[in-house]
């Protein structure tokens, strides 16, 4: 099921063959440096298992991101319900990403992020969209900022599902863009 094609990229919903993919990049410590946890191979599958069926029933939730030239899944990066009640009001959507590092520095986050905020923007019609990553998250954030959203100071939080046992990784900062934004990039 394809949901977003750009240039170079097909974001669509995983498909059995990408299973792999999923486990390298839920386990490796790279990739997961700012979580708290690795997923094992069954986390890893129930997750993706998920996932796919968000996919389906909402069409809302981490697409599997592809490699045009090559047919390659490399990762993810999609919209999802933000999940914090507390934080957030009900229903915020937000942009979220992860990529095997072997495909790091070529672009592919912030092409497949892009087009992502023009779909939720001009196509579902959402009124905001935001991101959020650990504090010293730099690679994250440099993203948030090249597709265009702005840093929300105020709305800086500590993650309530990140474990006292890791207070380096608590810290979030909180980033945003409204439609009326979006639509003043594209003029």
């Amino acid at each position: 099921m394809k949901i977003i094609e750009t240039d170079r990229l097909l974001l669509r919903n995983w498909r059995e063959s990408d299973r792999d993919l999923f486990r390298e990049i839920n386990r490796d410590p790279k990739v997961m440096e700012f979580f708290p946890m690795r997923r094992s191979h069954a986390e890893a599958d129930a997750m993706m298992d998920r996932i796919r069926q968000l996919i389906t029933q909402t069409g809302l939730c981490f697409y599997a991101v592809e490699l045009k030239e090559t047919g390659e899944p490399m990762g993810f990066c999609g919209l999802s319900d933000a999940m914090l009640p507390d934080l957030l009001p009900e229903g915020t959507v937000e942009i979220g990403w992860r990529l095997a590092t072997r495909f790091w520095g070529n672009g592919y986050i912030t092409e497949a992020a892009r087009a992502l905020l023009a779909h939720a923007f001009d196509q579902l019609h959402l009124a905001q969209v935001v991101s959020f990553a650990v504090h010293t998250n730099r690679r994250s954030i440099a993203v948030m900022q090249r597709i265009g959203m702005a840093h929300q100071p105020n709305g800086d939080f500590d993650h309530p599902r990140v474990p006292d046992s890791h207070p380096h990784l608590k810290r979030h900062v909180l980033y945003r863009m409204t439609a009326a934004e979006w639509r003043q990039m594209q003029a």
